[in-house]
């Protein structure tokens, strides 16, 4: 995602879009990159400040950048683009991105062609990228042209208190009335028997990273 800008030569500067508490912020950092961070949420960024020290922080969004024009030499935006108005988001990320930049939109979803995380998914949320998918690329618009994508498969390994945690986490879950938290805890309970998830058992939650990339047009 980040070679062409790092084949540049230099400290190429990276905006991280959606930053939130700054997990992406942090691998740009270390892949030798400078970087700043944006998000809407101030007490995210106030978190984001304390884990990547040093990184300029700024409340914004994609479609609202407070950047100066053509400032940063790269544009990634980790499991946000499928909340923003991609017109409108396209044609700011061209405003802040030098000519030949790299807008860069990536996710971690979880792997639908196993019929057990189908089965989670249809008892929890789907989510607003695996939506967006089902219609195909994200959309982008004006300067943006094409995407480029690139995708790994990998897992990672949990128990069922670790997934009723992962679940509990999200918004849907937490922001769900006392019945729908009920149902939904009701279907998890009888998933994970049926996966044989008891005390210290493990298994596989599969995912797919999706990482796309398209250029701003040089002049």
């Amino acid at each position: 995602m980040l070679e062409p800008v790092l084949e540049s030569g230099g400290r190429p500067l990276v905006a991280d879009v959606g930053a939130g508490t700054g997990k992406l912020t942090r691998i740009i950092v270390a892949a030798g990159c400078d970087a700043v961070a944006v998000d809407p949420d101030p007490a995210m960024l106030d978190a984001l400040r304390v884990a990547v020290p040093g990184v300029p922080a700024h409340v914004g969004t994609a479609e609202s950048l407070p950047l100066d024009d053509e400032s940063v030499d790269a544009v990634l935006l980790g499991q946000t683009w499928h909340w923003v108005e991609p017109v409108a988001a396209s044609r700011e990320i061209g405003r802040v991105l030098r000519p030949g930049g790299t807008l860069g939109l990536i996710w971690n979803i979880r792997d639908e062609s196993h019929s057990w995380v189908r089965r989670l998914n249809s008892v929890v949320s789907r989510g607003g990228a695996l939506t967006m998918f089902d219609d195909g690329p994200p959309p982008i618009a004006e300067p943006f042209r094409r995407l480029d994508e690139e995708r790994w498969a990998w897992s990672r390994t949990v128990s069922r208190s670790q997934l009723t945690d992962l679940v509990r986490s999200r918004s849907f879950y937490i922001t769900a009335t006392p019945d729908e938290r009920n149902r939904i805890d009701r279907d998890l309970t009888a998933l994970f028997d049926e996966l044989g998830l008891e005390g210290s058992r493990t298994i596989e939650l599969p995912y797919v990273t999706r990482a796309f990339r398209t250029t701003k047009p040089s002049r």
